[in-house]
């Protein structure tokens, strides 16, 4: 699995990781085989949220023992997100997943509450040990911007956005502002949210074609093209440890410049948004 350094000054995190939307919905046994065989392939990025139900329960039985091999992340919700309110659902997050730390800790979307309280609390859960570091989810230039001004500069661990083949809109601006300040950008949903492209359909075929010639899956070289930067990871969800282990796969997948720029002309990014795309 190819690492790369996560943020401004972060550890070196595998660029394929494992998201955990909608994983307590499934069958658990088959939802803990699925994350024991991420990690065993090399996916020790775990991303999960408050948000996600038992979501944080599932990994806790997944994760028991090999908790020092693991990048593990998690979000507070926005109408959470005052200072108090941060760090106690930060606390709860932790007995959910029993553990004492998170390695990196987000806001999941802008809220109402004051940019300068929620940064204030994160700043306190590292002083207590209990988070190594801080990001945000779905933040656009400006949202990123103001979150600049009240942190300074190298606090931004990460911005995590949605990002997928047929949705691009974040190459305009959000991923060149993040390269910009050291921000690691990671793509939630990079299959998209049940539009994959049809193995029928022009682009599926040009998808396989590049999988044949590097004995690959189509989703391995969709993960590879979202992971072509220094500055992008993905964190696709698997609900089998055979899927789980397809994704890690695409971690050693290199696409040559022309099959990268083949992807580029058959997966047009579009104009520049009005707002950042979300799910």
């Amino acid at each position: 699995m190819r690492k790369q350094k996560f943020g401004n000054s972060g550890p070196d995190v595998s660029v394929i990781g494992q998201g955990t939307w909608y994983l307590d919905r499934g069958d658990r046994k088959s939802a803990v085989a699925a994350l024991r065989r991420g990690i065993e392939t090399g996916m020790t990025h775990i991303d999960t949220a408050e948000m996600y139900g038992d979501a944080e329960l599932v990994i806790a039985d997944a994760i028991a023992g090999l908790r020092d091999e693991l990048f593990l992340v998690s979000k507070v919700l926005p109408s959470n997100a005052s200072r108090r309110g941060t760090i106690t659902a930060c606390e709860r997050s932790l007995k959910r997943l029993k553990t004492d730390h998170l390695d990196c800790y987000l806001l999941h979307w802008r809220g109402s509450f004051s940019l300068d309280d929620t940064v204030a609390a994160f700043d306190e859960l590292i002083a207590a040990g209990k988070i190594r570091s801080w990001g945000v989810s779905n933040f656009d230039t400006d949202d990123l911007n103001e979150l600049l001004a009240v942190a300074g500069k190298g606090k931004i661990a990460c911005n995590q956005v949605l990002y997928h083949l047929q949705e691009r809109a974040i190459e305009h601006a959000v991923i060149p502002w993040c390269e910009k300040h050291g921000v690691a950008v990671v793509a939630y949903s990079p299959f998209g949210h049940d539009d994959f492209p049809s193995a029928r359909s022009k682009q599926g075929q040009m998808l396989q074609s590049i999988a044949d010639a590097h004995k690959a899956t189509a989703r391995q070289v969709a993960l590879g093209f979202l992971t072509r930067r220094p500055s992008l990871f993905a964190i696709p969800k698997a609900s089998s440890a055979d899927h789980a282990a397809e994704n890690a796969a695409a971690g050693t997948l290199k696409l040559s410049d022309s099959e990268l720029a083949a992807l580029d002309s058959a997966f047009p990014r579009g104009p520049k948004p009005r707002g950042l795309p979300m799910l």
